[in-house]
């Protein structure tokens, strides 16, 4: 990656971290987290109590980006096809016509995931992961770029189901928006004329242009010793004596691309420690299965997450290259 090309996508990123700024307050970090999953291929879940904004981030967030949107209510009742799509007779043609779901779209909102039952949560499996759907043994692309934003209550609500490991491994991060802070809250009061669910903002970037921009993160440079630092980090998990089930490859990939994308949305041509230190939790934490007793005794993983960034030793410097 060159300086002019990290200097692009830098200005970009900014663009786009600002136009939802206007919708979702006070949030600067989370909306960087979200945008920086999106633009490393990758999807997003969010888990918070009921009315902190989740739904209205995911929809700013579909908005800003000149592409299809779609919003899929999760319930007890829905059932598989009902997000992928089905198979239907037409009697006309005397042929079964594939009738595509609300997932393909670029923007995909699964709100309340985890109230839908596991078998309708398992059919984001294979989409979520290769981009797209078999149905009756034929497969069938989504748009591309594609990404799911999913938003979860905290699973001690009535009426949750616990997402299933898989699942959760297939989103490059977990993060929260928390409650806003005073001033954030008086100007959402201020603008009680104007529910958030009617807000329209505008799309300020093409799907061209975001194409360019994941393609883009690809290049920033990666040093052997920063790759050897997030090895020994993914270990640290594994061998962790609170963890039942450490983190997978496919976590370790989705903290190097995310730390690639975090450095050119900085501004800068390669990765640092610190960025790799910074996402570590939002990537890594929910991917890790706890032992029960380990989590009665207040143990979660982003306290394990943490106490490995303490115990592995960084690289000390970036060599020259």
């Amino acid at each position: 990656m060159t300086s002019e090309q990290a200097a692009w996508f830098a200005q970009n990123f900014e663009r786009l971290v600002e136009n939802v700024e206007g919708v979702v307050l006070g949030k600067n970090h989370v909306l960087r987290l979200a945008f920086t999953t999106m633009l490393s291929g990758g999807h997003l879940l969010l888990e918070d109590a009921p009315g902190t904004g989740k739904t209205s981030l995911a929809r700013a967030i579909a908005q800003t980006v000149d592409g299809t949107s779609s919003r899929i209510q999760f319930t007890p009742d829905l059932l598989p096809g009902d997000v992928t799509g089905m198979s239907m007779y037409d009697q006309g043609r005397g042929v079964f016509e594939f009738h595509p779901g609300p997932i393909f779209a670029n923007v995909c909102l699964a709100d309340e995931i985890n109230r839908a039952s596991p078998k309708t949560q398992s059919a984001l499996l294979e989409v979520m992961e290769e981009s797209r759907v078999t149905v009756d043994g034929e497969s069938h692309r989504v748009p591309t770029p594609f990404m799911t934003i999913a938003t979860q209550n905290p699973i001690e609500q009535a009426g949750t189901y616990r997402l299933p490991e898989a699942q959760l491994d297939r989103f490059m991060m977990k993060t929260s928006l928390g409650y806003p802070d005073a001033a954030s809250t008086l100007r959402i009061l201020e603008g009680v004329r104007v529910s958030a669910h009617h807000r329209e903002i505008p799309a300020i970037l093409g799907l061209d242009t975001l194409t360019q921009m994941i393609d883009t993160a690809k290049l920033v440079h990666t040093e052997p010793a920063l790759r050897d630092y997030l090895a020994r980090l993914v270990d640290a998990t594994r061998r962790a004596p609170e963890v039942r089930l450490g983190v997978s490859i496919r976590g370790a990939l989705a903290l190097l691309r995310a730390a690639m994308t975090w450095a050119a949305a900085h501004g800068r041509t390669h990765v640092l420690p610190d960025d790799i230190k910074l996402l570590a939790e939002p990537v890594l934490a929910h991917r890790l299965i706890l032992d029960p007793e380990a989590e009665f005794d207040g143990v979660t993983g982003n306290s394990v997450i943490a106490r490995a960034l303490l115990e592995v030793a960084p690289p000390a410097e970036r060599a020259a290259g």
